[in-house]
């Protein structure tokens, strides 16, 4: 057997580690080393459905792989510190005249991921998990959170603008609108969440190592705010072996628009070689305007600027023992908002147009720090990380339209209402495992957070006369949260694996704010808190065929704490005052299924979801918000993802997501007609990913990406008296690539059908019900990009 190793970035030639692995097919051994020595492991069906291997002790990854393959028909390549490719064993020289180039597979391949708190391989976790490679992402410049949706099933977000959206999965939708209540879906920078009640932060996706997706709810393992799953951002960690670096550089026009402009780099610097490193990244970006204010005679108003970086630190402490550490900032200015309106008037409207009365920025800043330490044991492994999030962002709104509702009279002044949030949280989790590869598992954690967020806003009136300031607030919330959760799993032969976890926890919820609505009632006070206490439970059941295949089923709960509102020009009444504590149970089955030697690959999932005590965030009369509980819902839906590589360097991603849903007991309160379905997702949202590689002379290869994703008509309110509601979409990508092992030229067009569709028809609070708002798209844009590696 020919064997060819590349000297890979690894942590050290002479690192190693604990492997213990039974007697199994090529493929299932080597699934399991890349579990044990946490490296994703490629190709792995190469070796052939024939012959068995194990391995035990302790030895670097080289030494595991030498030995594990030591009889197999294929051969392998460490291609860096986190990645091991398999290869199919080249034929005799008599057979093979002119050798082809290999590849390794562009969208199917066994993924490794760690979103699960253990690492484990995607294709035999009982759960809908999906993870976008560091690969697939440079292939297809998912270069942020919206780029990347559409190469998931039923993962979504909004499109208010950058660092304004919230992310949506499975069509567990609370509603389209961001305020007081705590995200659906948590979004995680390596172990640490980054946002709360807050929107996506819209961090760049420079030098990642992978995307991982949880869907459904995760509350036993990550507690509130994973009502609907984990998006997960894994950061590429400092190598400890070799100086290298990485940049690229792009431009791009938009077709009656600005230019646009992005430049980022990283570069790897082993401080002491086998044991401490840095990884440096920074990026800066600026998004041109495309949308014109007739109003305010400006052209392009709403440019963007988002500009960052991160530096990691990497220590080895002993063989079994590592500290990594890292701290990331990004900056983003939005001069603008990106939606336009039309009148909604008794002739139907008129086309959208930009029309306001004053700018309406935006800004968000996002600054962490944060620490991890891996341990093992003879017994398992620690993990214990620390971690804290600044988090502030701001928001202006023309405020115009609500006036004479506010004041009953009649006015010229203009309006303008800013509100800020700033937002700190300290995060411990503590986490202790059983070794991967036994038949009964286990894991136990200790948790532990506390965020302080103050939001001051108020409205001012602009007047020929100068500025006054009819309301003001400062609020402050407090949450302080513990929790205790673990899980078991046992194998009871012939594939089949029990899970049974949950997580005890208590949220402790505090809000004072001090309200001054001028020339109404006067000051007032706010002064209220309350304790949730509960349980989260999890069940899973899955069974492992030969052949690789899995079956599911499973049982999760996620859930989030209850709060109270304090904003208004009058004091809220009684039944609004509070919101209560929401909870959804989730029951699912799916398979995982590969077939035609690893090249087809396919998961899929069907899922029944009871949500109770569905909180929302609305607007009241005068375009302040709040939070309700609107009622119980159900939801029902299947979501697929297929992926198939043909011998030939084409290859094909599809995904799905399907499903419908029903608001049950109404709460009439809230509203006098509620709508039957939950608003802010669509029934269907799908996407497409199509990939073609083809080697050229010497090391250059050629490759075309096209990628497609539709997102079906959605309301935007559980109330049914407001008519507004997105309509269907469909954004495209095309990119033409040539590439070397050491750079790749890139030239792409987003929206090449120059498609109008109206992505969100929400902007403005204020205006929201008066006109009718609607997002298009970006125009036609034409780009190139270079990229090289030193």
């Amino acid at each position: 057997m020919a064997l060819a190793c590349v000297a890979g970035r690894a942590e050290g030639a002479d690192a190693r580690y604990r492997f213990s692995i039974p007697p199994r097919a090529y493929a299932d051994a080597l699934v399991d080393l890349g579990l044990q020595a946490n490296v994703s492991v490629l190709g792995t069906t190469n070796c052939g459905p024939d012959g068995r291997t194990s391995l035990t002790g302790r030895h670097t990854l080289n030494e595991a792989l030498r030995l594990l393959l030591r009889d197999a028909p294929c051969r392998w390549q460490v291609i860096d510190g986190q990645t091991v490719r398999i290869l199919p064993a080249p034929p005799p020289a008599s057979q093979a005249p002119r050798p082809e180039p290999q590849r390794p597979p562009a969208l199917v391949s066994e993924v490794v991921v760690t979103a699960t708190k253990r690492t484990a391989a995607a294709d035999r976790l009982a759960a809908g998990v999906s993870a976008i490679s560091r690969q697939q992402v440079e292939s297809t410049r998912s270069v942020d959170v919206g780029q990347s949706i559409g190469q998931l099933a039923g993962v979504l977000t909004t499109n208010l603008g950058p660092g304004r959206d919230k992310l949506l999965i499975r069509g567990l939708s609370d509603g389209a609108f961001t305020g007081r209540t705590r995200s659906t879906v948590g979004t995680y920078l390596d172990d640490a969440p980054v946002n709360f009640n807050a929107p996506d932060p819209d961090l760049r996706l420079v030098d990642i190592e992978r995307v991982e997706v949880v869907r459904g709810p995760q509350g036993a393992l990550y507690g509130s705010g994973a009502l609907a799953g984990i998006y997960r951002i894994v950061t590429a960690k400092p190598d400890l072996s070799d100086v290298f670096a990485g940049a690229s550089a792009a431009g791009a026009l938009t077709q009656g628009g600005d230019a646009s402009r992005e430049v980022d780099g990283y570069l790897n610097l082993p401080i002491v070689k086998d044991r401490m490193g840095l990884r440096l990244v920074a990026y800066k970006e600026i998004q041109g305007g495309y949308l014109d204010d007739v109003n305010l005679g400006l052209a392009n108003v709403d440019k963007t600027r988002r500009d960052g970086g991160r530096l990691a630190l990497r220590m080895v402490l002993a063989d079994d023992w590592r500290l990594d550490a890292l701290a990331a900032t990004q900056h983003l200015r939005s001069n603008d908002t990106q939606y336009a309106i039309a009148r909604m008037d008794a002739g139907g409207g008129s086309a959208p147009r930009r029309a306001n009365q004053i700018r309406e920025a935006h800004n968000n800043d996002f600054s962490y720090g944060g620490a991890t330490l891996h341990g093992a044991f003879g017994w398992g492994g620690l993990t214990a990380s620390l971690n804290y999030v600044h988090h502030v962002f701001s928001s202006q709104y023309d405020a115009t339209e609500r006036l004479e509702e506010i004041f009953t009279t009649p006015t010229t002044d203009l309006g303008a209402y800013v509100e800020t949030t700033r937002s700190n949280m300290l995060v411990q989790d503590l986490v202790l495992r059983s070794h991967e590869g036994t038949a009964a598992g286990w894991l136990f954690g200790v948790y532990g957070a506390r965020s302080v967020e103050r939001s001051p806003s108020q409205l001012s009136l602009l007047s020929p006369g100068g500025v006054s300031i009819p309301y003001t607030e400062f609020r402050k919330d407090r949450l302080t949260e513990f929790a205790v959760y673990g899980e078991a799993s046992y194998e009871f032969g012939d594939g089949w694996t029990a899970t049974v976890g949950g997580r005890v926890f208590e949220n402790r919820v505090h809000t004072t704010a001090e309200i001054d609505p001028k020339g109404f009632l006067g000051p007032r006070s706010f002064d209220r808190r309350r304790t949730f206490k509960g349980f989260s439970p999890k069940l899973a059941i899955q069974r492992e065929f030969q052949n690789g295949d899995l079956v599911y089923g499973l049982v999760s709960e996620g859930y989030r704490p209850g709060g109270f509102n304090s904003s208004g020009f009058f004091p809220i009444r009684q039944q609004r005052a509070t919101f209560a504590q929401d909870r959804l149970r989730n029951f699912e089955v799916g398979a995982k299924v590969r077939r035609l030697d690893g090249r087809l690959a396919v998961r899929a999932a069907a899922y029944f979801d009871d949500w109770s005590n569905v909180q929302t965030d609305q607007y009241r009369t005068s375009g302040l918000s709040y939070t309700a509980n609107v009622g119980d819902a159900q939801i029902v839906g299947v979501e697929a993802e297929v992926s198939y590589d043909w011998a030939s360097g084409f290859s094909l991603q599809v995904n799905a997501n399907l499903s419908d849903s029903r608001i049950r007991n109404p709460n009439f309160d809230f509203a006098t007609r509620i709508r039957d379905d939950l608003p802010g997702v669509p029934n269907l949202s799908a996407g497409a990913l199509a990939l073609y590689e083809r080697p050229l002379a010497g090391d250059l290869t050629f490759r075309v990406v096209g990628q497609a994703s539709y997102v079906g008509r959605s309301a935007l309110s559980f109330d049914a008296t407001l008519p507004s509601e997105s309509q269907a979409y469909l954004r495209a990508r095309i990119s033409a690539e040539i590439a070397s092992g050491d750079w790749r030229v890139m030239a792409f067009v987003v929206n090449p059908f120059d498609a109008e569709g109206d992505t969100f028809a929400y902007g403005n609070p204020f205006s929201f019900g008066e006109v009718r708002q609607v997002t298009p798209q970006r125009p036609r844009t034409f780009g190139v990009r270079l990229a090289a590696t030193f």
